[in-house]
């Protein structure tokens, strides 16, 4: 939650204060710099004070910020950066910095949000509630200790803010400190008992500490305050607060095995409207999980079925095998999961000799250390959609999910795609319609009480540049590499909490498929994925270097990573 400063200099000036402008004082001054007007009324209000061309400088400023804030009641963020920006050029104000920062926080900006925070803090005294935005920023970075810093400060400098215990317990809900959590978010339900979201926290702190009935009760509670229309801070996302508090009754309903009951929040969350990023994100995993959810047949909800049920191996697709964890005591450390397929035996495009064999090794790999494995090989996309769509459900129960994927891919628009086996390209025929989404892929996996680690050696040369130009199509395939890095990806913005995303190669370059049994890349993860004791982003370092080595420079393993703290796939 982002608030505003409580002294604004800004809001010290008297902008219907000149004689020309006293006959629509008593209406449009009122209306235009209050927080309680609704957001069209203040900003019809502010525009016509700025058609009469009365004000200069500070106070015309002071107008641009109150329809800034209009503009931000209604998620319009573009135009409170438009305003905001106008009001810093005639005016720099604190409040202008702070609102502005605000708004590049909520479109997932975090870089520009911090910047703007900075100035803010330059321009006035020390501010707990700039402070607690900013803390806001770094923590949506995975930057926990600073953001752990500023929420301190903020405490100190503003104790008695519930939303400042709130975000902090969030963070320490990140770093795993669930207890620390607890206490803050306790504190901030003592502070404000309405406030809907220190419940939303608490939901997803019991549901990582297995509680899942104390979960639904903190859920619905914070449901019902949103639906009582609780004042909120200003700067609050509309509708984000509902829309998180079904979307996190949903993963405890999905955690507890109740199907039907999480797939109406799912549906609940998706009937909002998203305007800021944290709000699409919780979306975009609310679409994924319904539709895995949509694939299991009704049961009676005082009855649900396990979803933890592991699929038998005698009636496992062709091409797909399942297996128990290696040993028993492994239950015991929590679900520990992974998806593991190969692609090479292409039907329409070059076809790969190493992915079956680079799938088979690192299936065996995590198998020796307690995994669970679903492992595919040579899958058309039926059975492949069908495995990943599988695992997906299934890894609302693990506390450590795994994914390897070796095989053709490709990146188009700036998303990356997996490539079945029997992939063919057509005149006239979407390009990715008989591919994977690899975003889909992380939605469904994107939980702050799970750690992820995904894994592609999937960046051989682009197998379907001839289909594209003999399709006709205009689609942009970036570069000549296949699957690669998305952009987006360089700053850790679109990891969710607790995940770690490697790829066999840099973006843009590509990875070989190597002139013995395995790639490069996948030879050397198998053979260090499992060595004990060694920390898994340790373990890539080895991976990078021994293939950096074998290749003689050609090939440099990339990843990126927001895992909250030491992850070992091995026992120590």
């Amino acid at each position: 939650m982002r608030c505003l400063p409580v002294a604004l200099s800004l809001l010290l000036a008297s902008v219907w204060s000149a004689p020309s402008f006293a006959q629509s004082r008593a209406q449009l001054g009122p209306l235009c710099t209050s927080e309680g007007t609704p957001a069209d009324q203040q900003i019809d209000a502010c525009n016509k004070i700025i058609a009469l061309k009365v004000f200069k400088g500070g106070q015309l400023a002071t107008v641009h910020f109150w329809r800034a804030v209009g503009w931000n009641k209604k998620g319009d963020y573009d135009k409170v950066i438009s305003d905001t920006t106008e009001g810093i050029r005639l005016a720099p104000d604190q409040a202008l910095y702070n609102l502005r920062g605000s708004a590049y926080f909520d479109k997932g900006e975090n870089d520009i949000a911090i910047a703007d925070f900075n100035d803010a803090l330059k321009l006035g005294p020390a501010s707990g509630l700039i402070l607690h935005n900013r803390a806001n920023a770094y923590k949506a970075k995975h930057d926990y200790a600073k953001a752990l810093a500023d929420y301190n400060e903020a405490i100190r400098l503003y104790p008695g803010e519930a939303y400042f215990y709130d975000n902090r317990g969030s963070t320490k809900l990140k770093l795993g400190d669930l207890d620390g959590a607890l206490a803050d978010v306790n504190e901030a339900i003592r502070l404000n008992p309405r406030l809907p979201a220190p419940l939303i926290t608490r939901t997803v702190i019991w549901r990582a500490k297995g509680n899942f009935d104390r979960a639904i009760a903190d859920g619905s509670d914070a449901i019902r305050l949103a639906k009582s229309n609780v004042p909120l801070a200003v700067l609050t996302p509309p509708g984000s607060v509902l829309i998180a508090g079904y979307i996190h009754r949903a993963l405890a309903y999905e955690a507890k095995g109740d199907v039907e009951h999480a797939k109406d929040d799912y549906r609940s969350t998706l009937q909002g409207t998203a305007s800021d990023a944290g709000s699409k994100s919780n979306q975009a995993t609310a679409k994924v999980r319904l539709s895995l959810l949509s694939d299991i047949a009704p049961t009676p909800r005082d009855a649900p079925a396990d979803p933890a049920q592991p699929q038998k191996a005698d009636s496992a697709p062709q091409g797909q095998t399942t297996s128990p964890p290696a040993s028993p005591d492994s239950a015991s450390r929590g679900k520990r999961m992974a998806l593991v397929i190969g692609n090479g035996a292409y039907t329409h495009v070059k076809a790969l000799p190493n992915p079956s064999n680079d799938a088979r090794a690192v299936a065996k790999s995590l198998r020796d250390i307690g995994f669970a494995v679903t492992e595919g090989v040579d899958l058309d996309r039926a059975k492949m959609q069908k495995m990943t769509r599988d695992f997906l459900r299934d890894a609302a129960q693990a506390q450590l999910a795994v994914v390897y994927y070796a095989g053709h891919g490709v990146q188009i628009d700036g998303r990356n795609y997996l490539i079945p086996v029997d992939v063919e390209l057509k005149s006239g025929a979407s390009m990715t319609a008989s591919m994977i989404d690899m975003d889909t892929i992380m939605a469904g996996l994107d939980d702050h009480v799970r750690t992820n680690i995904l894994v592609f050696d999937a960046c051989r040369n682009n197998p379907i540049a001839p289909q594209v130009a003999a399709a006709g199509t205009n689609r942009a395939i970036e570069g000549a590499s296949g699957l690669a890095a998305p952009t987006s990806l360089g700053s850790g913005a679109t990891l969710g909490a607790g995940t770690l995303i490697a790829f066999a190669t840099a973006p843009g370059q590509v990875a070989l498929d190597g002139e013995g049994a395995n790639s490069p890349f996948s030879a050397a993860l198998s053979r260090h994925i499992g060595t004990p004791g060694l920390e898994v982003q340790q373990m890539l370092t080895r991976v990078r270097a021994e293939v950096v080595s074998g290749t003689k420079n050609k090939q440099v393993p990339w990843s990126n990573s927001s895992l909250l703290g030491e992850v070992y796939l091995a026992e120590k």
